[in-house]
């Protein structure tokens, strides 16, 4: 029996068309399919337009609607697929990741860097990749984008503009497609039903830091939020100048949340290599994002803080993976 499949459309550049003031999402994820007659020797597609948005205006709360939908209709197909815009994809899989867990039904999102409408376009054969992608033993949340398949939590749009825009980090790629068919290296885990989830709290904030920076930045981003993710330099650390230091401490002794990740996309975090990191994670407890990718921790803080602020939980749960996002390193 032919597999039955729900397209779910948000926007994004693959349903984009010309507009006086640039491209602009149009298009209905049915005016999508009528460009795909093949597929229907591929599966049974059902159509749902939830959003139309460029992806620079998804927010958490689209993330919520999207995980809502697939609750709701869950049991009626056997897979899904989301369309999406490429510039924050890789925010919405890992944030899908963490509020749908565990699902042994494929839920894949893809895009396109240029339009369906156009000659020379990527859709196309993201779309039919990704819909063969969810008729397949696929669990979990993955991205597929050219030809390949990455996992919700490891996902990061590396290229602006070439088809080759997203990439796989610190992890291997799940499959790859070939002449239409899936050649599936790794299945993901996944239980016998999913675990929704239904809060997030956003009150999160990005710092990256550049040399000379002071703590003026961090002082405002944490009155302002609950936790704080700091982009550190290499393999990470704090400046010793311009009262960094200082200022973790006062904030976490006031019950905020601070990660320190990097900057380098590759190879992950290690405070403990050089002096400027191993006193933020020996004696004020800093949470560390080793081979996390900024996107899924983003997103995984949102979900833990949803769920509760003791502090202990919020690091058990940290460093509980989820969907492959973080390889515990060896001590």
């Amino acid at each position: 029996m032919m597999k039955r499949i729900l397209l779910i459309g948000t926007g994004g550049t693959i349903a984009s068309e010309v507009t006086d003031s640039g491209l602009a999402p149009e298009l209905t994820t049915e005016q999508l399919l009528a460009h795909l007659p093949a597929v229907s020797e591929i599966c049974d597609v059902e159509c749902m337009q939830l959003l139309n948005l460029d992806s620079t205006n998804i927010t958490p709360a689209h993330w919520l609607e999207m995980a809502n939908c697939i609750r709701k209709y869950y049991d009626g197909y056997d897979g899904f697929v989301l369309t999406h815009g490429t510039d924050t994809m890789a925010y919405t899989a890992a944030g899908l990741s963490y509020l749908i867990q565990g699902s042994p039904k494929p839920i894949v999102l893809t895009g396109a860097q240029k339009p369906i409408g156009f000659d020379s376009t990527d859709s196309k054969v993201n779309l039919t990749d990704a819909l063969r992608c969810a008729t397949e033993d696929l669990p979990g949340v993955s991205i597929v984008f050219d030809g390949k398949v990455i996992p919700g939590t490891r996902a990061k749009k590396t290229r602006s503009k070439s088809f080759q825009a997203f990439s796989s980090i610190n992890f291997p790629y799940l499959g790859v497609l070939r002449d239409g068919v899936l050649l599936r290296y790794i299945r993901p885990e996944c239980q016998v039903a999913p675990v929704f989830y239904d809060q997030l709290d956003t009150a999160v904030a990005l710092l990256k830091l550049v040399p000379g920076m002071g703590r003026e930045a961090a002082d405002f981003l944490l009155e302002r939020n609950h936790a704080l993710v700091i982009e550190s330099f290499g393999v990470g650390g704090l400046p010793e100048s311009g009262g960094f230091y200082a200022c973790v401490r006062d904030w976490m002794d006031r019950g905020r949340i601070v990660v320190v990740t990097t900057q380098v996309e590759n190879e992950g975090s290690d405070l403990g290599v050089y002096h400027v990191g191993h006193a933020l994670k020996r004696r004020l407890g800093v949470l560390e994002a080793y081979d996390m990718t900024c996107e899924a921790v983003v997103a995984k803080l949102m979900w833990i803080l949803g769920q509760t602020r003791d502090r202990r939980e919020v690091e058990r749960l940290f460093y509980t993976p989820v969907a492959r996002d973080i390889l515990w390193p060896a001590e």
